[in-house]
């Protein structure tokens, strides 16, 4: 991979933009508990930075969320890896995504997680590819909708590397978008 990964969001936009996410989450949901349901593992580092910037008392929860198929496209087919420890029923519960850009993958999510009654249920973005959806997938909350381009950092990965940039960043020379 030659030339390395170009800064595309750098860690200050996401931080400004992150800490008006937690705002308007918090005026929004001024009662608590507000369940915030991180989908691993992307999200983790966007899901720990917005429960900080929100003042609304929070609890955090994990679900891992496989699509499978046998080449770099989803099948269509997608499968719970990790459930909820806990029951939401009755709760608000915000679906913290790292990226969206399909929807096929979330859509089954978000319809398991309506079965289980919460009193809400929305999803909270930190990137969003609209141009990409398949499924009529609509975020609550985005912190920036981007072009179709393959990016890593801030949690987003390619081949589980990349995580751990503070920025996002455009992969150069990197895999064309699955």
């Amino acid at each position: 991979m030659s030339g390395g990964p170009a800064v595309f969001l750098s860690s200050e936009q996401i931080r400004e933009r992150v800490n008006q996410l937690g705002d308007e989450i918090s005026r929004d949901y001024p009662n608590g508990p507000l369940y915030l349901i991180g989908i691993l593992k992307g999200s983790f580092v966007f899901l720990a930075d917005l429960a900080r910037a929100i003042t609304t008392p929070c609890r955090v929860e994990f679900m891992g969320i496989s699509s499978y198929g046998k080449g770099k496209k989803s099948s269509g087919e997608v499968k719970v890896t990790k459930d909820l420890d806990v029951s939401i029923e009755g709760f608000d519960v915000l679906v913290v995504e790292d990226i969206i850009d399909s929807g096929i993958t979330l859509t089954y999510l978000l319809n398991v997680l309506e079965q289980r009654k919460p009193k809400s249920l929305g999803i909270v973005a930190m990137l969003d590819k609209p141009e990409r959806r398949q499924r009529p997938v609509q975020p609550k909350y985005v912190g920036f909708r981007i072009p179709d381009e393959f990016v890593v950092g801030y949690g987003l990965d390619f081949a589980e590397d990349y995580r751990n940039l503070r920025d996002v960043c455009i992969l150069q020379d990197g895999p064309a978008a699955p």
